[in-house]
């Protein structure tokens, strides 16, 4: 994707006020601003920057500081853990797998992302950083979440797979996951992690796509659902149901 295209009318349409954030992949001398570190030999949630990425402020990852082991693993390809370490945490300490087999086999078709760079950044999306960019994440509502479910499903006929998934893994991992598809539009539902929710409001999902996906959802116009009954009726009533809260 060499040219960023404009997300405006789909957020607006949605009512999507939280800035959309991005994942980069970049070296570590990219200009990006106002760019923070998790605090050194400290573990830490990515999700915890989750407020400083809504005031405009740049979280920057390397494999020496990324805020824990899980995220240095799944984002940054460090091998930090032993095998037999990484599944009694799934199974033992998290109780998220059923049974040691279970989570092998789990571990086994699940890859980590390997990063081209030295640096992961997550932040504001920008022009000037899109050679960079990995992933294009929405935080929305559950009313917002299934406009986006129908919108990244716009252009996809009888015969093919749906382009959205919902993967297990870590808050961090799924941010990341639409980037394994390459050329493929790709979108994850994310923010299922139990472990990451209570960084995020109650009312807010993550919805995270690749370029090609994104370029997609700007492209949907004015003959869409954006502009039918059934999301006009849905926006009307969520307004009076407030209102006569």
């Amino acid at each position: 994707m060499s040219t960023l295209l404009d997300a405006a009318y789909i957020t607006d349409k949605l009512g999507i006020d939280l800035p959309l954030i991005a994942v980069y992949d970049a070296p570590h001398d990219a200009s990006f601003e106002r760019v923070i570190v998790p605090v050194a030999h400290r573990r830490t949630c990515i999700f915890a920057y989750f407020n400083a990425w809504m005031r405009g402020q740049t979280l920057m990852l390397t494999s020496a500081n990324c805020g824990c082991k899980d995220c240095s693993y799944w984002l940054l390809g460090k091998e930090n853990r032993s095998r037999k370490d990484l599944i009694e945490l799934l199974v033992g300490e998290e109780g998220v797998k059923c049974s040691d087999e279970i989570a092998a086999a789990w571990l086994n078709a699940t890859p980590h992302y390997r990063p081209k760079h030295t640096c992961l950044y997550i932040g504001f999306l920008k022009n000037a950083m899109i050679e960079y960019l990995k992933t294009v994440t929405f935080f929305v509502t559950p009313d917002q979440l299934s406009a986006l479910v129908v919108a990244a499903n716009y252009h996809v006929g009888s015969q093919q797979v749906s382009p959205v998934e919902i993967p297990f893994g870590s808050g961090c991992m799924q941010l990341l996951a639409p980037a394994s598809a390459l050329e493929k539009p790709k979108a994850v539902l994310g923010a299922s992690d139990l472990a990451m929710r209570k960084y995020l409001p109650d009312n807010v999902m993550a919805f995270t796509v690749n370029g090609k996906m994104f370029e997609i959802l700007c492209s949907i116009d004015d003959n869409s659902f954006l502009n039918k009954a059934y999301l006009r009726e849905l926006m009307e009533f969520r307004k009076f149901s407030k209102s006569s809260e």
